[in-house]
């Protein structure tokens, strides 16, 4: 299970986004997860792109591990280009932009 407790009100108040829709999406067989996430200046976060049936949206998740322990740091309904590397199941030559 992810710790949502440090960022949980920003992501709600900004996003929309609650845990339970995040977890939802983290969750769903379907997800597409790029380790390390492609936009990540660090190279330390994990980008996740599923479906919560809850909020009605696919999502797109940021986590990150440190100290054994999993956080949330972000969650958002999908831009385009996840939406896309969701719907053909990840980056490839075909869908990549």
């Amino acid at each position: 299970m992810v710790d949502w407790s440090k960022r949980h009100e920003y992501i709600v108040r900004k996003r929309g986004v609650t845990a339970d829709h995040a977890e939802e999406a983290l969750a769903d067989p379907a997800a597409i997860v790029f380790d390390p996430d492609y936009n990540s200046d660090s190279g330390e976060s994990v980008r996740t792109i599923g479906e919560s049936p809850s909020c009605g949206d696919v999502l797109t998740v940021i986590t990150v591990e440190h100290e054994g322990a999993v956080y949330g740091v972000n969650a958002w309904r999908s831009n385009p280009r996840d939406r896309n590397y969701y719907k053909h199941g990840g980056r490839n030559e075909g869908n990549a932009r």
